[in-house]
């Protein structure tokens, strides 16, 4: 115990920032060490990151939130999944849902069934079988009950909401809990002889002192790499977009359940519904496209009037060669960054805080803790990364350079191989607990257009006939379930409802 943690100082706010000062501030009480949060408001936030997906429920849970006061703060709505448009080729469009696909049976997974009674002409579409894809298509929502077998006692959902009004709710939080917020710049980064950071220097003159660093100074990562030079790993031959436009608009009509991504020719515009505006942006790739026609092309697809003018946000795709390195932590977009396109940058946040709590240091730093906390965040780097670049890869669409670069690029080696699996059998694995399940793969490769020439064999346990019954009751009670859900904006209404902004 005399070697603890003494102090911990986080450098930088928004999002990442006061995520990492709550969820320390939250566990730690104040009283095993003290934590200090250090941000200059002449310094901007990226303030984008406004969807999320269902594991921001571990976090909730962690810091104690309580979910209505937490969406009614932060002006958010709900999330039932991500409507894709365009991306296969234009005029198609999919959904990536949330939860459940219908139901195993058998020990074989529902959409084996399901594609088996597609190739013999007898399945409805997929989104007919899936709770949360059915609930979008009609603006429905409400959380889970208690309600047997039905599909209504497991509802997975995630939120939406302003970036800016959460990290100013989690910082009102975190100095209810202790932590100590300073306004300041940092002009020197102090460093110990074995290259471990000892202490800040603000622009006021004041020395910061601490045992250990997270850096949640975004982009620019001012300690992990501009003091540290731990190095990037650039992923935008991967990746290629490098920009975005961002603006908010007006609502317009009640708010939909789903973030919507609409592939553009050299990239694709977001919308996230809120309850006092929509946000808005077109991620793009500067090689194939400028500002000046990408943001014209943001402002024409809006579905009300703009709120403000429209901001540029560069950035790399990639991510550091080190999370952890030293005494430093990196967190957010400090440590790395893989566009918005499935909503994750939240979700690494919270991997890393996660993670930090499992090899929590003390003063010696154990080089061994380090390195597995720094193999484990790669390899969730990595298999995202992979199905990200899934939906670039996988497509038909032939109509700029842009996807022609995209359709033909070369791809890494794992994502080759899930895409031939898939291909051959429908057969999707999920890696060692990866990100995203097969659910999630399968929903993404067949709508990209990847067609499998088989089944699992095991569907075939069950007569055609007996299949088609089975598969019309699922349906049928997925039906009656939706229909069960009142509006999102009835649901909003009753539990949620946010303070009107003028």
């Amino acid at each position: 115990m005399t070697e603890k943690l003494r102090k911990i100082i986080v450098l930088g706010g928004g999002s990442a920032g006061w995520m990492t000062a709550a969820a320390l501030g939250k566990v730690l009480k104040n009283q095993y060490c003290q934590i200090q949060v250090i941000e200059s408001e002449q310094i901007g936030t990226v303030g984008v990151g406004e969807a999320t997906i269902p594991q921001i429920m571990l976090y909730n849970q962690l810091i104690g939130l309580d979910e209505d006061e937490f969406v009614r703060r932060t002006q958010g709505t709900f999330k039932l999944g991500i409507q894709f448009v365009d991306w296969h080729k234009p005029g198609s469009s999919y959904f990536h849902a949330f939860g459940d696909v219908g139901k195993n049976m058998e020990g074989v997974q529902f959409y084996h069934y399901w594609l088996k009674l597609r190739a013999l002409g007898k399945a409805a579409p997929l989104d007919d079988y899936t709770l949360t894809s059915l609930a979008c298509h009609e603006k429905r929502f409400m959380r889970s009950i208690d309600a047997g077998n039905s599909p209504l006692s497991n509802i997975a959902y995630a939120f939406h909401f302003d970036a800016g009004l959460f990290a100013k709710y989690l910082r009102e939080l975190s100095q209810g809990w202790g932590v100590q917020r300073t306004e300041g710049k940092v002009v020197e980064v102090r460093q110990h002889d074995n290259g471990f950071i000892h202490s800040l220097l603000l622009e006021d003159g004041s020395e910061h002192e601490a045992d250990f660093f997270i850096d949640c100074s975004g982009f620019r990562g001012l300690l992990i790499e501009q003091t540290l030079k731990t190095g990037f790993e650039d992923w935008s031959h991967w990746l290629p977009c490098d920009n975005a436009i961002a603006v908010p608009s007006a609502n317009t009509k009640e708010p939909w359940p789903f973030t919507r991504a609409s592939a553009q020719k050299a990239g694709w515009q977001w919308r996230i519904p809120l309850q006092h505006r929509v946000g808005n942006g077109h991620v793009y790739c500067s090689q194939f496209m400028s500002e000046d026609e990408a943001t014209h092309i943001l402002l024409k697809n809006l579905d009300g009037e703009p709120l403000a003018e429209p901001r540029r946000i560069r950035f790399k795709t990639g991510k550091r060669k080190q999370f952890w390195n030293k005494n430093c932590l990196a967190v957010g977009l400090a440590g790395g960054f893989m566009e918005p396109l499935e909503s994750t940058s939240l979700h690494m946040v919270q991997a890393a805080i996660s993670k930090l709590f499992s090899f929590f240091p003390d003063r010696q730093f154990a080089q061994a803790d380090i390195d597995e906390f720094n193999r484990q965040m790669h390899f969730d780097y990595d298999r995202i990364r992979d199905f990200l670049i899934l939906h670039y890869y996988a497509t038909q669409r032939d109509d700029s350079p842009f996807w022609d670069y995209c359709r033909t690029m070369d791809v890494p080696e794992e994502l080759t191989q899930k895409i031939e699996q898939f291909r051959s059998n429908g057969r999707v694995f999920r890696f060692n607990n990866e990100m995203f399940s097969d659910l999630s793969w399968f929903e993404v490769m067949l709508g990209q257009g990847i067609e499998p020439r088989g089944y699992h064999p095991l569907a075939d346990i069950f007569s055609e006939q007996e299949l088609a019954r089975r598969l019309e009751s699922i349906r049928g009670v997925i039906r009656k379930s939706v229909d069960y859900m009142p509006s999102h904006q009835e649901f909003i209404d009753q539990h949620c409802k946010a303070r009107k902004v003028y």
